[in-house]
C-alpha cells in the first residue's frame, strides 16, 4: 500500500512577529542611516549638531517596539548585532577608502576624506550605543512587568527618558572629553565646549524621540505575564 505523504505548512506569522521583523530591519536600517550622517556636522536652528542626531533617537522607540513583539531576549540579540553590524560597516568604508582609486574615477580623494571613521568617534558611538539601548531594554521591561502593562506610552517616555542622557553623556565624553590617555587626542575639546555639545544633542533627541513614540502602536500588546523574563 502506497504511503501518502501530507505536506506541512509551517504557520504564518503572526502580526506580533511581523510588525518585530519589520521594525528589526528599520532598527537596523536606522542604527547605520546614524552613524553614516553623524560624518557631517550640520547647522541647525543655530547651532552646530552631526546630522546622525535627528535619526538615532528613533532606534530607542524601534526597540520598544521589538521588546513588545519578540521579547526582551530578541531585543537584547538585536542591539549587539546592530553594533556588529556599525562595527564591519566602519571596518568596510576603510578599507573601501584605503584601496587605490581607478584613474578614470573623479570621487577617490572625496570618499576617503567623508567616509574614512574617524576610530574615536566610531567607537564612543557604539559603546554608547550598547550600553544605553541595554539600558532601555531593562528600563521598559522593569516598567510593564512592574510598574504597569498598561499606558504604552508611559513606558516609551520612560524608557526612553532614562536611557537617551544616558547614551549622550558617554558618547559626549568618550569621543570629545579631556580622559585618561586621550587628553591631547586631536578630537578632544573643553569640558564647556563637551557641555553645550551634550545639552544641544540632548534636545534634539528628546523632541525626536518623542516624536517617534506613537510607533509604539504599530501592534497590539503582547501577555506580559506569560514569561517574565523572555516576555
Amino acid at each position: 500500500m502506497a504511503t501518502v505523504t501530507v505536506p506541512v505548512r509551517s504557520p504564518a506569522p503572526s502580526p506580533l512577529a511581523r510588525v518585530g521583523l519589520a521594525a528589526s530591519g528599520a532598527y537596523v536600517g536606522a542604527s547605520v542611516i546614524a552613524n553614516v550622517a553623524s560624518l557631517k556636522i550640520g547647522f541647525v536652528f543655530g547651532r552646530a549638531v552631526d546630522m546622525g542626531t535627528f535619526v538615532y533617537p528613533i532606534t530607542f522607540t524601534l526597540r520598544d517596539l521589538i521588546h513588545k513583539a519578540l521579547g526582551k531576549r530578541a531585543a537584547r540579540t538585536l542591539v549587539f548585532t546592530a553594533a556588529g553590524v556599525n562595527v564591519f560597516m566602519a571596518l568596510y568604508l576603510q578599507f573601501a577608502a584605503r584601496a587605490p582609486t581607478d584613474m578614470s574615477y573623479p570621487l577617490g580623494a572625496e570618499f576617503s576624506a567623508v567616509l574614512s571613521p574617524a576610530w574615536r568617534i566610531t567607537a564612543a558611538s557604539i559603546v554608547a550605543q550598547v550600553i544605553s539601548e541595554l539600558t532601555d531594554t531593562e528600563v521598559y521591561h522593569w516598567f510593564v512587568t512592574r510598574v504597569t502593562a498598561g499606558h504604552q506610552w508611559a513606558r516609551v517616555a520612560v524608557s526612553n527618558g532614562i536611557s537617551l542622557p544616558v547614551d549622550n553623556a558617554l558618547f559626549c565624553v568618550l569621543a570629545f572629553g579631556a580622559i585618561p590617555g586621550l587628553r591631547h587626542n586631536a578630537l578632544t575639546l573643553p569640558w564647556a565646549v563637551v557641555w553645550d555639545i551634550f545639552l544641544v544633542n540632548l534636545g534634539v533627541k528628546v523632541a525626536v524621540s518623542a516624536a517617534s513614540v506613537p510607533l509604539i502602536y504599530l501592534s497590539g500588546d503582547r501577555d506580559w505575564s506569560a514569561d517574565e523574563e523572555d516576555a
